[in-house]
């Protein structure tokens, strides 16, 4: 019935009759025209915008997994935390309704027979694992703590952030959409990057003003501008909407790491000025979040990816070390790097002491872990910066070495791949790039425990999505090799 009454009125705006296609010109400006002010008269502009925007999205993201994609780049990147600006029993965000979507139209695809195959990749056996292990801690962990439906809704998102993997794998299935998909990661990145730079140039109460107007979408109004070791007299740390500094600097690992491999790449996807800019400005807001985990994380990335294949990103790193030893301006920070290695600051002897309590909790319940709702003890708590001993505390030193297995297992199938396809083949780069952000993930989660955590999601979904990426490149390539024994 809806493409009858399209095709009615596409036949009577394109009428011959100059006054009656007139006519329906004119009732669909009145149509739409009196929508939209309703909405600004009774919503708000800010409001009705992001509406009208969800609702062009939502359509489109119904009709093609890749754009539900975009979007989910998107708001990983510029708006993690947004959620909806009124009740429907509690508060969705925005990642959640891209999430359902994403799924949603891979199970009507799946259920009426358009695809007909699941792809599991090489480590898919060990995500099911992961997350089978992941229900029966939180349903055992019940018995510490009675049922949060914020925490069980947060669980529930985190474990649609796990099955980005597999969603991934299976929708994403060209080189073309791998090319789409990097793409948006790229530009979303650069984007962030450019908001956490202007945020931080511009005066204190102006960004307090900006980001205050994020209220709307439940954007936190109180604390919004970070210092290291919350001491204003301290160097203030870039944000971008990320708000956490530290939750930005987890992002950037990924960002920073992706851009820079296709930077080097021999046949780039974007140009290279453009990829130029992007880079730098994703390097200098790495620089000021001040946030040490995410800096290894990446020298260890650009590191291997160096050392392996791009022996001109060796150099650059030597400059920029080197500038950053040289020049007045950056000695602050490294000095708060030395005396973070040497453990003498605050912030990392506040570390050493989160990390004997999460021993001490460990060794109490070492296999399952206490869940994620609470503690049975009053002298142990959850909560630690390291995803390893995060994860040993809620599902044991079987959960977390469940992670552990996926990511190395991963590393592993990465560089062998990485070996065998020539180095001028299109899918080098995003192997280079979706292989080597996991490795700089998992080194900067030795001290940042963002990338499994249900407070931010947004990092966990990247993680996943990163290393569907990477699994759907090694995917494609036994494909083209299948193809060419045949």
């Amino acid at each position: 019935m809806e493409n009858i009454a399209f095709i009615k009125l596409r036949d009577w705006i394109t009428a011959d009759d100059p006054r009656v296609a007139g006519l329906g010109i004119m009732l669909v400006i009145i149509a739409t025209g009196g929508t939209v002010g309703l909405l600004f008269g009774g919503l708000g502009p800010i409001i009705a915008i992001g509406l009208l925007a969800a609702l062009t999205l939502g359509v489109l993201m119904l009709q093609s997994t890749q754009v539900g994609l975009f979007v989910l780049v998107g708001l990983i990147c510029l708006l993690p935390y947004g959620a909806l600006p009124f009740k429907v029993g509690f508060r969705p965000t925005f990642l959640d309704f891209v999430l359902l979507a994403l799924f949603g139209v891979w199970g009507l695809r799946l259920l009426t027979g358009q695809q007909r195959r699941f792809v599991m990749s090489p480590i898919g056996g060990w995500v099911l694992a992961f997350l089978g292990w992941a229900g029966f801690t939180f349903i055992f962990g019940l018995r510490y703590g009675g049922l949060n439906m914020t925490i069980t809704r947060n669980f529930l998102e985190i474990m649609l952030s796990v099955g980005l993997f597999f969603m991934v794998v299976n929708q994403v299935r060209t080189n073309a959409q791998l090319e789409q998909v990097s793409r948006a990661i790229i530009l979303a990145g650069g984007l962030t990057s450019t908001l956490g730079i202007f945020f931080y140039v511009i005066p204190g109460e102006l960004t307090i003003r900006l980001l205050s107007l994020l209220r709307v979408f439940q954007y936190p109004t109180d604390n919004i501008l970070r210092f290291i070791e919350d001491d204003p007299e301290q160097p203030m740390r870039a944000i971008a909407t990320s708000i956490d500094p530290n939750a930005l600097g987890g992002l950037m690992v990924f960002l920073t790491i992706i851009t820079f491999a296709h930077l080097f790449a021999t046949q780039p996807i974007m140009p290279r000025p453009y990829l130029i800019i992007i880079a730098v400005l994703m390097a200098l807001t790495l620089y000021l979040t001040f946030s040490r985990g995410a800096l290894l994380g990446v020298v260890a990335g650009l590191g291997a990816m160096s050392l392996l294949r791009y022996r001109k990103l060796i150099i650059v790193m030597i400059v920029v070390a080197a500038l950053m030893l040289i020049l007045p301006q950056t000695q602050f920070y490294v000095t708060r790097f030395i005396e973070g290695i040497q453990g003498q600051d605050l912030a990392t002897q506040m570390r050493f002491g989160e990390y004997k309590d999460a021993f001490d909790l460990i060794s109490r319940y070492p296999f399952t872990g206490v869940g994620f709702f609470g503690t049975p003890d009053i002298d142990i708590y959850v909560g630690v910066s390291s995803v390893y001993l995060l994860l040993a505390q809620q599902m044991g030193i079987i959960g977390a070495g469940l992670y552990i297995i996926i990511g190395v297992s991963y590393l592993i199938i990465m560089l062998k791949t990485i070996q065998q396809v020539p180095i001028d083949h299109p899918l080098q780069t995003p192997l280079l790039a979706y292989g080597f952000a996991i490795l700089g993930a998992m080194v900067g989660g030795v001290f940042d425990h963002f990338y499994f955590n249900l407070t931010f999601i947004h990092v966990a979904a990247i993680y996943w999505l990163t290393m569907g990426l990477g699994m759907t490149t090694v995917v494609l390539w036994r494909e083209e090799l299948a193809t060419k024994d045949q």
